[in-house]
């Protein structure tokens, strides 16, 4: 499969990193939105993220621009009739994503691969919304996307065999990451641990056994993580670590997958982490720990 023209449907953390990523590989991107404004906002962001390289001087002025003219802002599905493949990257809302499936379904062409980059959602539920589920595969990638040569590259029930090959292809040769295949399991196999790992964390931090930025210099400093538990929770966005939580906990039955208490709180008074500034820790406009 040719894949030169990529459509990304979501601008929010992930739909941002996922668009300015393949643009700097050189496809065309055609980004989605529910509005103008939201999409605006969303090449705003991408135009920031890349500023920030600029003042490192990790990319020129010239790449800067070139990365940008690659991305479309399209408010309309029908618009992705012409990509070679579609990555949805909505609120992990399974209602949400199958509305999404069902819709390119009948605006994408049968052969168009439709992949998910849903972190703990069922894709074979996701692919009964549309009438060719064998074209439908995860693919899950992991923030920060620039900078993780990782992806989890996801078969439902039934995906079929050329599907999960040219995914496969794509992420190996022209995205340059490293595809794991993981058959369909809730948290498949990143989100299942991490997710583990940071509701112990909370539930440390919840006992007053340490405090937060003593809990994440225990891990970060002893086990050699780039970031602690904790600011783990606040970069992934507090609201999606514990959605993936929930509907791990309604699929396996397990206490092991129950929310901390902490994490409930946290959400509910809009603490979201880096997102809205303040987690555990909080953070500036750039996403710095402050």
């Amino acid at each position: 499969m040719n894949f030169k023209k990529i459509g990304v449907i979501g601008g929010g953390t992930m739909g941002q990193g996922i668009a300015e990523m393949l643009a700097a590989k050189g496809l065309d991107v055609m980004l989605v939105e529910k509005t103008a404004e939201r999409l605006d906002y969303s090449y705003a962001m991408i135009e920031t993220s890349l500023d920030k390289q600029l003042e490192k001087w990790a990319i020129t002025q010239a790449e800067k621009k070139l990365i940008l003219s690659r991305i479309e802002k399209v408010s309309h599905f029908a618009e992705l009739s012409s990509c070679d493949m579609v990555i949805e990257t909505i609120t992990e809302d399974l209602d949400a994503k199958q509305k999404v499936f069902n819709q390119l379904d009948q605006v994408c062409p049968s052969h168009i691969i439709l992949a998910s980059n849903t972190s703990t959602l069922s894709l074979t539920e996701l692919a009964s919304s549309t009438m060719y589920p064998e074209r439908v595969i995860g693919m899950h990638f992991i923030h920060p996307v620039a900078k993780v040569d990782l992806v989890e590259i996801v078969r439902g029930l039934k995906t079929s065999d050329s599907t999960f090959e040219d995914t496969k292809a794509f992420v190996d040769e022209i995205v340059e990451k490293k595809g794991v295949m993981i058959y369909e399991s809730p948290g498949f196999v990143s989100s299942r641990l991490i997710c583990l790992f940071i509701n112990e964390a909370m539930h440390v931090l919840q006992e007053g056994v340490a405090s937060p930025e003593d809990i994440d210099d225990a891990m970060r400093i002893g086990y050699q993580f780039q970031h602690g538990p904790l600011e783990m929770a606040d970069r992934f966005g507090l609201d999606s670590v514990l959605a993936a939580l929930e509907n791990m906990f309604r699929e396996y039955g397990e206490l092991k997958y129950r929310p901390s208490t902490i994490l409930k709180k946290m959400v509910r008074a809009g603490q979201l982490g880096m997102k809205s500034g303040e987690g555990f820790f909080k953070y500036d406009k750039d996403g710095d720990r402050v």
